[in-house]
């Protein structure tokens, strides 16, 4: 069994890394900035550190560890980080988006490209899990749920959400398996669903109907703008969602290659989350 640094380790994916390499019988070591308030299984190890501070990781590398889980939250990217890693650590693996390869003298339209490239270049054996939107964004509508319409736009817009414990799942595979290295897996969810059909289903599940109530690209973009305040996110957002209407969000088949299994249903994602809509 080998010694595996989580990074991450409170994240709604990361907890799951934690949790199944706990299982799994592996030495887990997690990066918490607040190690009073982090909720880990027994037996896994806190260690404080802020991938902000680059040199507060290194006692969190020391002694040992071999492998390491990287989510790189919102904040500005630090290679120092990855060249830390790359000093003490034999493989990362990456939480990613579903990103394209970034060139070495191509600016980077997104921070996953740039740290993907600074994984390459360190020398690290590493996988990318290159996640599709997650379905826990659709918590966004849970208020909208309770009350039993969901207004938002582009409801024939056809999503391939991803449960976050299959993107972990994938994740565990790639740092207790051989065979994984140089891997860019793009995760997700089992079929592609309209946005008008989730909500129908997220009713379904908890018993209440829930209606669709469809939002102008306009309104929303005016309101999704004072709710997030990036108006840059809201535009690509909006720009995605009308391309989806066209053409379905793409599925893979990487979960059941991976780990022998078909992706989980957007059902079942309800129903593991179906008391934080309620």
């Amino acid at each position: 069994m080998t010694k595996i640094l989580v990074i991450g380790a409170n994240g709604s994916v990361g907890r799951h890394v934690v949790a199944s390499l706990a299982e799994g019988g592996h030495e887990v070591r997690a990066l918490v900035r607040d190690g009073a308030r982090a909720d880990l299984p027994a037996g896994v190890e806190a260690v404080r550190g802020d991938l902000a501070a680059p040199e507060s990781l290194v006692n969190a590398l020391r002694g040992g560890v071999e492998s390491v889980y990287l989510m790189w939250p919102g904040i500005p990217v630090q290679p120092r980080v990855v060249e830390l890693i790359a000093e003490h650590a034999e493989r990362v693996v990456y939480l990613s988006a579903d990103v394209a390869d970034l060139a070495d003298d191509e600016p980077a339209v997104i921070f996953h490209q740039e740290i993907e490239r600074l994984i390459r270049k360190s020398g690290l054996g590493w996988t990318f899990v290159r996640a599709i939107d997650f379905a826990g964004n659709m918590l966004g509508w849970a208020d909208q749920v309770r009350q039993g319409v969901v207004r938002w736009p582009y409801g024939e817009a056809r999503r391939s959400l991803v449960h976050e414990q299959d993107i972990a799942d994938v994740a565990v595979a790639a740092l207790t398996e051989d065979g994984h290295d140089g891997g860019k897996y793009v995760v997700t969810g089992l079929e592609s669903i309209a946005h008008a059909e989730l909500a129908r289903i997220i009713g379904e599940e908890l018993g209440s109907a829930v209606r669709w109530e469809e939002l102008a690209p306009e309104t929303a973009r005016e309101q999704l703008t004072a709710a997030w305040g990036n108006a840059a996110f809201v535009e690509s957002r909006l720009r995605a969602w009308e391309a989806f209407a066209r053409e379905p969000e793409r599925v893979t088949d990487t979960v059941e290659r991976v780990l022998g299994r078909p992706a989980r249903s957007f059902r079942s994602w309800v129903r593991d989350h179906a008391e934080d809509f309620r």
